[in-house]
């Protein structure tokens, strides 16, 4: 059973219901004082208290999202999995220096409200471990390629490609299971509001124990470094994707809104589109980053804050949508930040900014759920 399956979840709350019945029912043959007594009462109590305690685990696992399969909490750091066949595969390429393999991580099976059929005609989604040079990272994610991609008279046709990006702490599953992302993209394309586009699911941290809000730490992980460098080389060799960044865009809520709007701010020549819901205009602080991920560093941290961006730098050829709701409690900021880009905006056409704000609502799921089918169709809207 996969790690995030409901499955796992029934089957140790069944043990531990049975095992407390079956303490209650044994328990007066244990009360002697004698050793097999009690180590007996010592047995059942301990396979109560760990199947309870797995159990809030695994509950929390799955809300939070900190672990998406066993690989991924036994193996952290993401041991490369063996090949096995894909059509979608470069022929030539030899399996062992592809950096797009299959895999069955992820917890894929675990969603049951995707669409029924073949992948021409209703697409298909991939659970591939991507893996890349320059980082040396490897991490599991979902691909979904349209029914378009499997058509005969597409066949030399380069698609958009849009990078979704889920909160912190989460995973990829969280974008179809928590968010229905996926679902709502496949719906938008489906109905025409939607170019055929090739979406790719992503968590913002490679390294599960630490946010690394998507930038390189100094002397850390490389996180910006993946996800301008690493995975869309991994993408292009693996995939028939646009080559101009008009054609590749950004999607993400809460830190995955962040990275986002600072990755396609700071490399605008791989992301010209991006939509940030809910995120951070500067690089966060707190528990979860391990305190300043820039050590102090002035420099840096002036580069990543995207007000600092605006006012210093020459504006980005880039299309952003800035999403959150009037009740966030960083809403100033987020209205000073759009207020900013606008004038930035006014007097440079290549850089085009929007907003999107909802009356009422807060940092959480229901409040993305509303804001994403909007959030999804102004992004195929500028597409290349």
């Amino acid at each position: 059973m996969e790690l995030t399956s409901d499955a796992l979840v029934n089957s140790l709350l069944a043990l531990g219901a049975a095992t407390l019945l079956t303490t209650l029912w044994i328990w007066p043959r244990l009360a002697r004082q004698r050793p097999l007594p009690v180590l007996g009462r010592i047995g059942l109590l301990t396979v109560v208290q760990v199947s309870i305690v797995a159990v809030l685990a695994l509950s929390v696992n799955n809300s939070f999202g900190f672990y998406a399969s066993w690989n991924d909490l036994l193996d952290p750091g993401g041991a490369k999995h063996a090949l096995t066949s894909n059509e979608n595969r470069k022929g030539g390429t030899p399996v062992s220096e592809q950096l797009i393999q299959p895999t069955d991580e992820g917890g894929l099976e675990t969603i049951d409200n995707l669409p029924k059929g073949t992948p021409e005609q209703v697409g298909k989604v991939e659970s591939v471990r991507v893996s890349g040079k320059e980082t040396g990272f490897a991490d599991q994610m979902f691909v979904y390629l349209p029914p378009a991609y499997f058509d005969p008279k597409f066949a030399l046709v380069r698609f958009p490609a849009v990078v979704a990006i889920a909160g912190y702490p989460g995973t990829t599953l969280n974008l179809m299971k928590e968010l229905p992302l996926l679902q709502t993209a496949i719906e938008l394309q489906h109905s025409g509001r939607m170019p055929p586009t090739v979406l790719v699911l992503a968590r913002p941290a490679v390294v599960p124990s630490r946010d690394t809000e998507c930038v390189d730490v100094p002397g850390g992980p490389r996180t910006e470094t993946w996800f301008v460098k690493d995975l869309p080389g991994a993408l292009h060799s693996t995939y028939r994707l646009g080559r101009s960044a008009g054609s590749w865009g950004l999607i993400g809520y809460s830190t995955g809104g962040s990275c986002a709007m600072r990755l396609s701010m700071r490399f605008p020549n791989v992301y010209g589109n991006a939509a940030g819901l809910h995120g951070d205009v500067s690089v966060r602080q707190d528990q979860y980053t391990g305190g300043d991920l820039f050590n102090g560093d002035k420099t840096l941290t002036q580069q990543h804050d995207l007000g600092w961006r605006l006012q210093n730098l020459p504006a980005p050829p880039l299309n952003l949508l800035v999403v959150s709701t009037r009740k966030e409690s960083d809403y100033p900021l987020t209205v000073q930040f759009v207020d900013q880009a606008t004038r930035v905006a006014a007097t440079n056409p290549q850089f085009k900014v929007e907003s999107l704000f909802l009356d009422d609502g807060g940092h959480n799921f229901d409040s993305w759920t509303r804001e994403l089918p909007a959030s999804l169709e102004w992004l195929g809207s500028h597409l290349g």
